[in-house]
């Protein structure tokens, strides 16, 4: 199978390339920005598939940006795609296009919060997202797959995960939010990639999950292995809020800070057959990577 990835260079994107030469695959990794629809023509003509994983993951770039990467860039891989009759596209999206939800895990069936979707990252993602399952309803076969919070060797940018990873192994933190994630080895999702590629159905998305953490339980499960002090002081929401007010804190991070981010990965349990393991191992090779000054790379 001849397969070509966008944002091949990037944390998600470069280990579903791996996953997939371990596979036999033949991938294309080449990069095109994505506002060039001819060559975005060019790299998937003659491939059976299409991962299409780059995305601009960033809390602090500006809109305008934002929806040229995420949703423009997004509606060019799906037009190349139908230029070029590429068989299937499986696309990357993001857990945040499906929750959180108080008091429960999120699912598929769900949505973002009115007030998630304030900022422009999730807003777009979302947008891009749905420009593909339109897609799907008008014929390409295409799925989604939505990642959660995934850690890992390789996130060498970093992206706002890495960075939050970095920060506790090097001991920068002394506080932690009351929050949680839902945290999953980058490795699994690159495995999910391949598993919706193969069993997920068209039009469907599937979340890609891990392990529900706090982030007290992350921060000190990161610390342990750097061998730092992990943080005591707990910061409520509240703070958090306040602190976006006066400009201290990145407002579309804290607004996301609003409820635990927990998640269910069921589905994909259920029908791609995605079995993802323990998270502490992932952590692990990230923390490794951050104190032997590993980085470098790309997002995506």
């Amino acid at each position: 199978m001849r397969v070509y990835v966008t944002g091949a260079s990037g944390f998600i994107g470069s280990h579903v390339v791996r996953e997939l030469r371990e596979r036999g695959a033949d991938v294309r990794d080449e990069f095109v920005d994505l506002g060039d629809r001819p060559g975005l023509e060019r790299a998937v003509k003659g491939c059976d598939a299409v991962f299409h994983v780059a995305a601009l993951y960033s809390f602090d770039e500006p809109a305008p940006e934002l929806e040229r990467v995420n949703v423009e860039g997004t509606r060019n891989v799906l037009a190349a795609c139908a230029a070029r009759g590429v068989r299937r596209l499986v696309h990357t999206s993001s857990a945040g296009t499906c929750g959180p939800v108080a008091g429960r895990q999120a699912t598929e069936d769900d949505s973002p919060p009115s007030w998630g979707l304030a900022g422009p990252y999730t807003r777009t993602k979302l947008a891009a997202e749905r420009l593909v399952l339109e897609a799907a309803r008008a014929g390409l076969d295409a799925v989604v797959v939505n990642p959660t919070t995934p850690v890992g060797e390789g996130d060498a940018r970093p992206t706002p995960t890495g960075r939050m990873i970095r920060g506790a192994a090097l001991g920068r933190y002394r506080a932690f939010l009351d929050l949680g994630l839902n945290v999953v080895d980058v490795r699994d999702v690159a495995r999910g990639h391949v598993l919706a590629l193969e069993q997920g159905r068209v039009g469907e998305r599937y979340i890609l999950g891990g392990a529900d953490l706090t982030l007290e339980e992350l921060f000190a499960a990161v610390c342990a292995l750097a061998d730092r002090p992990r943080p005591r002081l707990r910061v409520p929401y509240a703070l958090v809020r306040a602190g976006a007010l006066v400009g201290a804190i990145n407002r579309h991070e804290a607004r996301l800070a609003r409820l635990p981010a927990y998640f269910s990965s069921a589905k994909a349990a259920r029908e791609l057959g995605y079995r993802p393991g323990p998270v502490e191992p992932a952590l692990a090779r990230a923390v490794e990577e951050v104190l032997s000054g590993g980085g470098g790379g790309a997002s995506g």
